[in-house]
């Protein structure tokens, strides 16, 4: 119960830092600003001591089989971090952010094609956009959708090479997936098969969509503006990651439904065997 406790805190904390990454290390932030991220942060920590201090999820999936949920916190964290020095670089320039601002310039220039989710998200701007600020967006751009593809690359190593879940002993499906309702009707492999399927899909197509469905907003609400650094870090943290996650938790679902396939095959192959061996004993 204390193990449990400690963690669910420790979670909490380190979500809340993640939260207010932005507001510490930009300079500058207004007041209000701060509240309100001070606010927000001590919300998250809450819920997130709430759901991990409970003895079974009711919102987070893959909480019992780890590292699913850490590396996707780990490359928002990264996204967050990386994106906020970017930004301070442009005040107060240091060795660290000037060489994050060339990787990620390289980056957002090598991506930037015709189509590109990086193309979309700089054309997303309105057409009286200062130059600094679609450099600062291209730049940024670019560094957040690398850490979204390393993420994914990464899980899928550990999906494909060393055999998540299953490595980490038994894994309850129904555990690790609060959110899915397995009395819903139909074959319970056919949905999980189906959701992956689904989830990869929007996956892929969601940082092209986000932008274009932006873009075609604008005519009727009022469009986000980038021009503010926290609203800059966390909508192109969301743009990258969000779609990421998606395609993560697909592989995540298709892998628990091959092994679920994996299962039925091997209860059908020990019945089958098991039933001959009785029909030559009789």
């Amino acid at each position: 119960m204390i193990g449990r406790m400690t963690g669910a805190a420790v979670r909490g904390v380190l979500v809340a830092l993640l939260i207010a990454t932005p507001a510490l290390l930009l300079p500058g932030v207004a007041a209000d600003s701060t509240q309100i991220t001070v606010l927000v942060a001590l919300l998250a920590a809450f819920l997130t001591f709430v759901e991990y201090n409970s003895n079974f999820p009711s919102i987070v999936e893959f909480r019992d089989a780890p590292p699913f949920n850490r590396l996707r916190f780990m490359a928002l964290l990264v996204t967050v971090v990386m994106l906020s020095l970017i930004i301070k670089g442009d005040t107060s320039p240091t060795p660290t952010t000037d060489a994050l601002a060339s990787i990620g310039t390289i980056l957002g220039n090598a991506i930037d094609f015709p189509y590109s989710p990086v193309r979309l998200v700089v054309l997303m701007l309105p057409a009286e956009a200062s130059v600094d600020l679609v450099n600062s967006v291209r730049t940024s751009a670019g560094l957040a959708y690398l850490i979204s593809l390393i993420a994914m690359t990464a899980f899928l190593f550990l999906v494909r090479v060393l055999g998540w879940p299953a490595r980490g002993g038994a894994f309850n499906v129904w555990v690790n997936l609060p959110l899915f309702d397995p009395t819903a009707g139909g074959d319970v492999l056919q949905r999980l098969q189906r959701d992956a399927r689904i989830n990869i899909a929007l996956g892929f197509l969601l940082p092209f969509i986000i932008p274009a469905v932006v873009k075609a907003a604008a005519d009727l609400i009022d469009p986000i503006t980038l021009e503010n650094p926290q609203t800059l870090i966390w909508t192109l943290s969301a743009w990258a990651f969000l779609p990421a996650s998606m395609i993560m938790r697909g592989i995540a679902m298709g892998r628990v439904a091959d092994m679920i396939l994996d299962k039925r095959r091997r209860t059908y192959a020990n019945a089958e065997a098991e039933g001959d061996g009785d029909f030559q004993a009789a």
